[in-house]
C-alpha cells in the first residue's frame, strides 16, 4: 500500500524536505491531516490546505504547479501527485514571492524542471529570505521575466502575465489558455481583508487598474483560482468577484482620502472601523492593514 510513510522512505524528496525543521516537521508531516486536490476542468485544478491556494495542472505529458504553500503542505501535495504520476515537475510558478505561496518550492528541489516567476518576485524572496536569514530553506525561481511567459505543456498552452504592481510589485496571473483557468493569486482576496505589502512595491491605485486589465484580458467565462478567501467563500470565482475586489479598493481609497484630507488620524480611523462603507462584505480580521496600507499610499510613501 503507497501511504505517506512509505513515501517519506523511497522518494529522494524527503532527505531534502525534512532537513530543514528536523525532527519535529517530519513528526508533523506524518501526523497532519492533508487537503485533496480537487480537480476544475481540463486536467487543471486546485491544492488547499494552509497558506495561499495552489494550482495544478496533471497530463500523462507533463506537471505544472503554481505556488507551493509550506513545505509540510508541499510535502502532501507532492505525495498525492506521485499517486498520480512518477514524473518530474516540469513547471512550478510563483505568483508572488510571500512565504505562504514560496515556502513550499524547497520541497520540490530536485523534482522540478523550471521554477518560474516575475523579476521583482525573485527580487523580493532573495531579500527577505537574506534578511530573515533563511536562505537555505529557499528554492529560488530560475527563470525570471518581466511581461509575459509563454510554455506548451501536454495538451495545455500555459501563460503568465504581470500587469503592474497590486498586492506587491511581482504579482503575475497564470493562465491555462485550453482550460481556461487562470491563477490570479494574491491579487484576489475573495471577500476577506488583502494583504497590501507597501514593502514590496504594492499600489491600491494601481491595483485597482490591474483587476480591470485582467478582466478585459481574460474571457466571461473565464474560472479563477484566488490565492484566499474569507470563510465560507470558495477560492474560486468569476469576474464579478473581480470586479467585487476592484470596488472594495476603490471604496477603501475613498473612505481613507476623506479621513485624511478632514485632519483624522490613522490611528483614530482604525478605532472607529469595522467595515469599509460600500465594501461591507469584505469582513475578518484585518481591516486595519487595510487602512495603514492606504494611509501610506495617500502620504506618497
Amino acid at each position: 500500500m503507497y501511504n505517506r510513510r512509505t513515501f517519506i522512505r523511497n522518494t529522494a524528496l524527503a532527505g531534502g524536505l525534512f532537513t530543514l525543521a528536523g525532527h519535529n516537521a517530519l513528526a508533523a508531516f506524518l501526523q497532519a491531516d492533508p487537503g485533496k486536490m480537487i480537480p476544475l476542468r481540463g486536467n487543471v485544478g486546485y491544492y488547499s490546505e494552509r497558506g495561499g491556494t495552489i494550482g495544478w495542472y496533471l497530463h500523462d505529458d507533463g506537471i505544472a504547479v503554481v505556488d507551493t504553500q509550506f513545505p509540510e503542505q508541499a510535502g502532501h501535495l507532492i505525495e498525492q501527485l506521485r499517486q498520480k504520476s512518477q514524473k518530474a515537475v516540469d513547471l512550478l510558478f510563483n505568483t508572488h514571492h510571500h512565504g505562504d505561496h514560496t515556502g513550499g518550492n524547497i520541497a520540490f528541489k530536485g523534482i522540478v524542471n523550471n521554477v518560474i516567476a516575475h523579476a521583482n518576485s525573485r527580487v523580493n524572496q532573495e531579500k527577505v529570505a537574506i534578511e530573515r536569514k533563511s536562505e537555505a530553506q529557499q528554492l529560488y525561481p530560475d527563470t525570471t521575466f518581466e511581461k509575459d511567459y509563454r510554455h506548451k505543456l501536454g495538451g495545455e498552452t500555459i501563460t503568465a502575465k504581470y500587469f503592474g504592481p497590486g498586492h506587491t510589485n511581482g504579482d503575475i496571473v497564470v493562465h491555462f489558455e485550453n482550460a481556461d483557468i487562470a491563477h490570479v493569486g494574491d491579487l484576489m482576496f475573495n471577500r476577506r481583508f488583502p494583504f497590501i505589502d507597501k514593502t514590496a512595491g504594492a499600489s491600491i491605485s494601481n491595483w485597482i487598474e490591474v483587476l480591470g486589465q485582467i478582466r478585459k484580458t481574460f474571457h466571461k467565462d473565464t474560472l479563477y483560482i484566488f490565492g484566499h478567501a474569507n470563510e465560507g467563500y470558495p477560492v474560486t470565482g468569476t469576474r464579478e468577484d473581480l470586479s467585487a475586489m476592484q470596488n472594495y479598493l476603490e471604496k477603501l481609497l475613498q473612505y481613507t482620502r476623506k479621513a485624511y484630507t478632514e485632519g483624522t488620524t490613522e490611528k483614530d480611523l482604525i478605532a472607529k472601523t469595522t467595515s469599509i462603507p460600500g465594501a461591507e462584505e469584505w469582513k475578518g480580521q484585518g481591516i486595519e492593514r487595510s487602512i495603514s496600507a492606504a494611509y501610506l499610499e495617500l502620504k506618497g510613501l
